[in-house]
Formats: C-alpha cells, structure tokens, sequence
C-alpha cells in the first residue's frame, strides 16, 4: 500500500513523499525499511533519528522529522487502526464443526462458526456471525449476541447474558458461582446458591484467564465498552462501569460499583461494598478499603491522594535519619533541660 493511500484511509494528512510502499506496521525500533512507526509521546522524537522505517505517524506539533509523517490528532489510535489494516487474525469459515455438541433446543443465528468439542447446551440463544472457538462451554439458558467472539476454553455459565460484540479470550469464565458460605455453628461452612447470572452489555472484551463470578442474588454486570485484563477477579454482585480499564491482577470483592471509565491499574486490591466513581484513577498495587470521589487518582494501600503518596513514598527511606536525628535531638534537649534544673537548685 502507498503511504498516500494509508494516510487516505486513516483520514490524515501527510507530509513527505506519499509514494513510498508501506508492508506494515511496527514500534519504532524494530520497524523495517517497508514499514509505517508511530511517535506517540514527543518526548521521545529524538529516537526518530534511529529509526529505519519508512514513515512515522505523529502529531501536527511534532517537530520537522526526517522521515515522511501521517500527521494525526490521536497517532497511538490511528497506529492501531493501521495495524488492523495490515493485519487480521484468521477467522475460521462458516459452518458447525462435525466434533461441537449441540442441544436440540439451542438456537444458533446465521453466519456461525463452531468448532470441535464445542458443547452448546438446552435452551441457549446466540445471535448472528457468531466464531466459536474448540473446547468453548455454553451452559444452559445463556443468551449471547451479535458478533461474538469466544475463544477455546472460555465457559459461559447458565442463564448469563452477553451482549453484541464481545470477545472473551481464551479460559475465561462468565458466571462461576460467587464465594459465598454462610457458617454452622458447629464451624463447618453451608454453601449460598448463587442464583444470579453475569450481564456483559455489548462491546466488552474480556482477556485470558479472568473469572467474572454470578451474584448470590441479583445480577454481577459488566456495562458497555469495558475492557478487562488477563488474571483479574470479578467477585459476585459487582457492577463494573462503562468504558472501564481494569488491568491485570486486579481483584474486586463482592458488591465492588465502578462507575464510568474508572483506570484501575495492575495489582488493584478493593475489599467490596463501595463505589470508586466516574474518571477516577487507582494506581498499581494499592488498596481500597473505602468510596474513592470521581476524578480522583490514588495510590497506596490503604490509598489515598496520588500527589500525597509520592510525597509520603519519597520521604519512607529517609526516615531511618530522621528517627535517629529525633532522638539526637531528644537527648540534647533532656541534657539541656537537666543543666538548667541544676543551675536552678
């Protein structure tokens, strides 16, 4: 593809040479000679010069760069939209591979493809162009959408509901029973049924080996647009929020509200029971315990304000000194205050 014609179908301007042949897309260490890089930060434009690719997609405030730019508002955006471009993964044909098991009573929309070991259980409904992977469980009564995508070894447990465009990634599980046990008084622990199914509204992609857990009662519900890393527990009752980021190894415990597009970062620990609301940030490994305010970024465990944390975490190695300036200090104020005591007598 001309590096013209790229720039055409990203909707972007171009400065440089559109006639060169752009194979591909790569960061901008490893790009070839062929291929399009992207400057995301300008802080790092200096590193252009070492590049070896064809042409670069920057910002207009960037500065001259020696090499032909796609000049974009968003360049880490229209870096992935040039990807897509360049790069689909394959998608199996049409059609129920002779190995899937089936119920009778499964309603299967048109365009699908089933692979083998694929079990599809009573009463099931799935939309149209669906790609179900080998080995993908779908337990009785579950509703799925339009266009989803479930990759081997992903389980959708009964009566969960997933909506249009969802993709859950390989070994995860929609509706594993919450962990919930109600103590005999003999100590011995009686198991809560967990009759409420996991909700996944439409455009959610869910990755590898995360479970979202089914609510004791109610419902557990992941709203529009959330993308949730590898590794993460989504205790039962939760309510994750719209346009959400929970990134890998993060934990929410039971009844955990998310508002909208909160950015939780890895290692995120929240004991349950409480809202972290709109835009707000949590930084890596810290933990919840208590309502975070919308717009707020926090770090810590217990967290609290970001700027706070830094501040407190720069001064933790110095205190060490400070302790044993204190007590220099002590020790001369007792000397100073047991002279003054003996001139007095």
């Amino acid at each position: 593809m001309k590096l013209q014609e790229l720039a055409e179908q990203l909707g972007c301007d171009l400065r440089g040479d559109g006639s060169v042949e752009i194979s591909g897309v790569a960061g901008m260490e490893y790009a070839s000679p062929s291929q399009i890089t992207f400057l995301a930060n300008p802080k790092y434009a200096h590193k252009v010069k070492n590049t070896q690719a064809a042409a670069i997609i920057a910002a207009a405030s960037v500065p001259e760069l020696p090499i032909p730019v796609v000049v974009s508002d968003n360049p880490y955006l229209d870096f992935a939209r040039a990807l897509a471009l360049f790069y689909q993964p394959p998608k199996p044909s049409v059609g129920i591979h002779s190995a899937a098991v089936i119920a009778a009573t499964a309603t299967i929309g048109e365009n699908a493809s089933i692979g083998a070991g694929a079990v599809i259980g009573e009463h099931v409904k799935i939309g149209r162009n669906a790609v179900i992977h080998p080995l993908v469980v779908i337990y009785e009564g579950a509703e799925i959408g339009d266009d989803f995508l479930g990759h081997a070894h992903c389980v959708v447990r009964e009566h969960c509901r997933i909506g249009n465009r969802v993709i859950l990634q390989n070994g995860v599980i929609i509706g594993g029973d919450g962990f919930g046990f109600a103590k005999r008084k003999d100590g011995t622990h009686f198991k809560i049924v967990q009759s409420g199914p996991v909700v996944i509204e439409d455009d959610v992609e869910i990755q590898t080996l995360t479970s979202v857990d089914r609510a004791t009662v109610g419902e557990t519900r992941v709203r529009r647009g959330a993308k949730i890393d590898s590794l993460v527990q989504i205790g039962h009752a939760c309510e994750v929020g719209e346009d959400n980021i929970i990134c890998s190894q993060t934990g929410l415990a039971g009844s955990t509200i998310l508002k909208k597009n909160v950015l939780l970062a890895g290692q995120v620990g929240i004991s349950g029971h409480l809202t972290i609301h709109d835009n707000a940030i949590v930084y890596a490994q810290s933990g919840i315990g208590h309502d975070v305010p919308a717009g707020s970024i926090v770090s810590g465990s217990p967290a609290f304000d970001a700027g706070d944390w830094r501040r407190a975490i720069t001064a933790y190695p110095k205190l060490p000194e400070l302790l044993k300036t204190v007590r220099q200090l002590e020790k001369r104020v007792k000397e100073l205050e047991s002279t003054l005591t003996g001139k007095s007598e």
